[in-house]
């Protein structure tokens, strides 16, 4: 693989592959956790050394698909631990790779659940088929079916214009001065953020425990 790429020279990589789900921390096996590790950090770490000795040969570019959901988690917090491990390991990749000359960009999308269909509307009852008999003992079925509500009302609420994300990759791969982040979301996302960022961990607790509380 990278001795046909030399002959005709590698500038660009995209990191885009993930998957996404939804449940409480107990709810989803071990085996779930290692999957998701695997697909969304180690896949995308897999790929980049792997072409790493090109990118630095042609001074290329490398782009991370992240998530805004790397600051906070509404129903999906395995998909948030996924984003945020990679976000440290873009912001460590970024520093290293200066002195070769090759940029390093991360994506930070909103919401777009209904443009990518990386996530599809949860289903309660799959949900309480599958928990273990120690889960059904503290969850009732009731308060499963409120949460997967919850969370496919969001996902009804995304942006449907995937083209923006897609018109950040392409503007992170060609422009002169790249940008270290892109994020791509609405303005009450972006507030999220900005609340989570700035603000004590106890203000974006008490944001999310009123949001879900609705």
């Amino acid at each position: 693989l990278l001795s046909h790429f030399s002959s005709i020279g590698f500038w660009g990589l995209v990191n885009n592959a993930g998957i996404s789900t939804f449940g409480e921390t107990g709810w989803l096996p071990m085996e779930t956790y290692e999957k998701f590790a695997d697909v969304n950090l180690l896949g995308s770490i897999r790929t980049t050394l792997a072409f790493l000795p090109l990118l630095r040969k042609y001074k290329g570019r490398i782009v991370f698909m992240s998530s805004i959901i790397a600051y906070f988690t509404l129903g999906n917090g395995i998909y948030s631990m996924t984003k945020a491990a990679i976000e440290k390991f873009c912001d460590a990749l970024r520093l290293e790779m200066k002195k070769f000359g090759v940029q390093v960009c991360i994506i930070q999308p909103g919401n777009y659940a209904p443009s990518t269909k990386i996530q599809p509307p949860v289903s309660a009852e799959q949900i309480w088929s599958e928990l273990s008999e120690e889960e059904k003992a503290v969850y009732n079925k009731e308060y499963v079916e409120e949460r997967a509500n919850f969370f496919n009302s969001i996902l009804s609420e995304g942006s449907t214009n995937g083209n923006e994300v897609v018109d950040a990759m392409v503007d992170a791969l060609t422009s002169p001065a790249p940008k270290a982040r892109y994020m791509v979301a609405k303005l009450k996302e972006k507030a999220l953020v900005f609340v989570c960022a700035l603000f004590p961990t106890v203000v974006m607790d008490s944001v999310l425990s009123y949001a879900l509380s609705k």
